[in-house]
């Protein structure tokens, strides 16, 4: 049997049937390359910083304007870390301690605590 394909020449069933069945296996192909890319990108994208919490704070009376601050940095999974600063006359310090779920084994301050909670939920 023969047909015409949109003004071009007649071609064989035949020949359409391999034709598109070459394609749908180039496309398979091409899907299944995409699907480990994502997977790979997914495992990359779980373990990078996606949320960030800042607060600025004046921890003593003594000294001018908000110059401390306290930083979260997490995962999607709340992993990462929260990153002080404590600025006084005499120099600053800098401090960082990890956050496994939401949750550090070292005390954290208000600000730190604050910093966090602004990282998870805006």
């Amino acid at each position: 049997m023969r047909i015409f394909l949109r003004g071009k020449k007649v071609i064989d069933v035949e020949e359409v049937v391999e034709s598109q069945t070459k394609i749908i296996k180039e496309i398979k192909k091409d899907i299944k390359t995409l699907s480990q890319w994502n997977s790979e990108l997914q495992k990359i994208s779980d373990i990078s910083i996606t949320k960030v919490g800042v607060v600025r704070f004046n921890p003593f009376k003594d000294t001018g304007g908000d110059q401390s601050f306290a930083i979260a940095l997490l995962d999607s999974n709340n992993n990462g870390l929260v990153l002080s600063s404590l600025y006084t006359r005499e120099g600053t310090r800098v401090y960082t301690k990890p956050i496994e779920k939401e949750i550090s084994n070292y005390n954290l301050s208000d600000e730190e605590k604050e910093a966090i909670e602004k990282a998870i939920h805006g």
